[in-house]
């Protein structure tokens, strides 16, 4: 009996040992990764948009995946796509739907056996196979066509949701996953899966960016967005920034980070001009950014806020508290604050209760920060952006595919982000703020509502929404 006493201790000690190691771990190299500001060339925003028009009739007005179609369909030496979503998978909403996921995987696969010579890489997300769980015909396709495809090594991450993945890594990792004899639903859309499935599922942790890099004409183009290529995502409201640069050539950098962690090949040097011949220099600085160094970004930019800026906030997920403290303090300070968030209320036919975003909302309003709820009809808000514009006629812009929750700002999820720094007039970050003002001033129709709308007043959810945060136990 001692011995089975002690035997347990061990065992105890040991799985909270490897709880707390795998939450704090070193990074893989080349992560959490702070570009310096570079010139840009060719700088565009981009914005997906559904809404109500004036007659109430639903409309969607897309440029993110049209733009990233271009780009591909042009390419001479090089794609890199970092994509998180990218299925057909719809949920249980069927709604007829964009199909955007075979769109880009033909437009790939024709770019590849178009140009044999072309260096096609595609870096995903388990969570397209639900875990080694299911078989995704389109990643089958791109194989088949020459294009490398890399899935993440999710992991070699820092684990958010350490109560589960502290059991998982040793008692369910090892006997890995297949794609025969599933017996439970899919939980993304049609087909059985495994119980394995689910279980890793229950990590609550991905390879989150939205990325794609093409070269043309000697040019590399970069693509940061919050947008995905998945078919239940295709009516969400999304933003992107479209680049040449050096800042592209940086894009490249940090995912040869994620292809060394994930056992992918490594990318070809390309000795290409920065700019396009011909093409006007843009004013705009821009900074790329993956990780940690969002949130640090995110928090100088809100703190270094003053009396007489204006400051945007527009998110799917806002629930980091150091974030929601400097929005706080903002306001304070006598900011000019305008928050737009997703009510939390549609996920793909599944109706939520609005965490995280009711009960921060609640937090913000209480402090003297104005929120207006997105007007969803089934899509998301999906967007993740900051704007300050400030009095002395600089602005900064901050977009990509990171929501401003632990879990995407703090280490755990792979995210991509870019910082736009320039004047208030300058093209992109003039476009940014007409993009802000049409939500917040419903211009064209219906796009946003009051916070009374969708106001929540439950102690009960604020609890778990405090704790879900702080410990990993939720999606967000």
């Amino acid at each position: 009996m001692k011995l089975l006493q002690t035997g347990c201790a061990v065992a105890l000690w040991l799985g909270a040992a490897g709880c707390c190691y795998h939450a704090v771990k070193p990074l893989p190299p080349g992560l959490a990764y702070c570009g310096a500001p570079l010139p840009a060339a060719s700088v565009r925003f981009l914005s997906d948009e559904t809404y109500l028009d004036t007659s109430g009739v639903r409309r969607s007005e897309q440029e993110i995946f049209d733009t990233a179609l271009e780009r591909i369909a042009q390419a001479e030496r090089l794609v890199v796509a970092d994509l998180f979503l990218f299925n057909p998978f719809l949920g249980s909403d069927t709604r007829p739907h964009r199909r955007l996921c075979d769109e880009l995987a033909d437009a790939l696969a024709a770019r590849k056996r178009a140009v044999p010579g072309l260096r096609a890489v595609l870096i995903t997300d388990p969570v397209n196979t639900v875990y080694g769980g299911l078989e995704a015909p389109h990643l089958e396709r791109l194989r088949a066509a020459g294009v490398e495809v890399v899935e993440t090594r999710l992991d070699r991450l820092r684990d958010s949701n350490t109560a589960w993945s502290s059991v998982w890594r040793p008692l369910v990792r090892p006997w890995g996953n297949r794609t025969a004899g599933g017996w439970l639903g899919n939980p993304f859309g049609s087909g059985e899966v495994t119980l394995r499935s689910w279980l890793a599922l229950l990590n609550f942790k991905a390879n989150h960016r939205k990325v794609l890099v093409t070269d043309s004409g000697g040019t590399l183009y970069g693509l940061v967005t919050s947008a995905n290529p998945h078919d239940g995502s295709s009516a969400h409201t999304n933003v992107g920034l479209l680049f040449s640069g050096p800042a592209a050539q940086a894009l490249v950098e940090t995912e040869r980070a994620v292809l060394a962690l994930s056992g992918g090949g490594p990318l070809p040097e390309l000795a290409a001009p920065g700019v396009a011949p011909g093409a006007p220099a843009s004013p705009e600085r821009l900074q790329v950014l993956t990780e940690g160094a969002i949130a640090d970004t995110a928090e100088a930019l809100i703190g270094g806020a003053g009396p007489g800026d204006s400051l945007d906030l527009v998110m799917f997920y806002l629930a980091d508290r150091a974030l929601i403290r400097a929005l706080q303090a903002a306001a304070r300070r006598g900011v000019a604050a305008r928050v737009t968030l997703d009510p939390n209320k549609d996920a793909f036919g599944r109706a939520k209760d609005g965490r995280p975003n009711r009960q921060v909302a609640r937090e913000l309003v209480a402090a003297g920060v104005p929120v207006r709820w997105a007007v969803t009809t089934g899509e998301q808000m999906h967007a993740k952006l900051l704007l300050l514009r400030r009095r002395d006629g600089t602005a900064d812009l901050l977009l990509g595919s990171a929501n401003f929750t632990r879990r995407n700002l703090r280490d755990y999820n792979l995210e991509t982000d870019v910082r736009v720094a320039g004047r208030r007039e300058d093209a992109a970050l003039a476009a940014a703020a007409a993009f802000t003002d049409r939500l917040w001033m419903n211009e064209g129709g219906t796009r946003t509502t009051a916070y009374e709308t969708f106001a929540d007043e439950s102690r009960w959810r604020t609890f778990l929404y405090r704790v879900q945060e702080a410990t990993g136990l939720c999606t967000w």
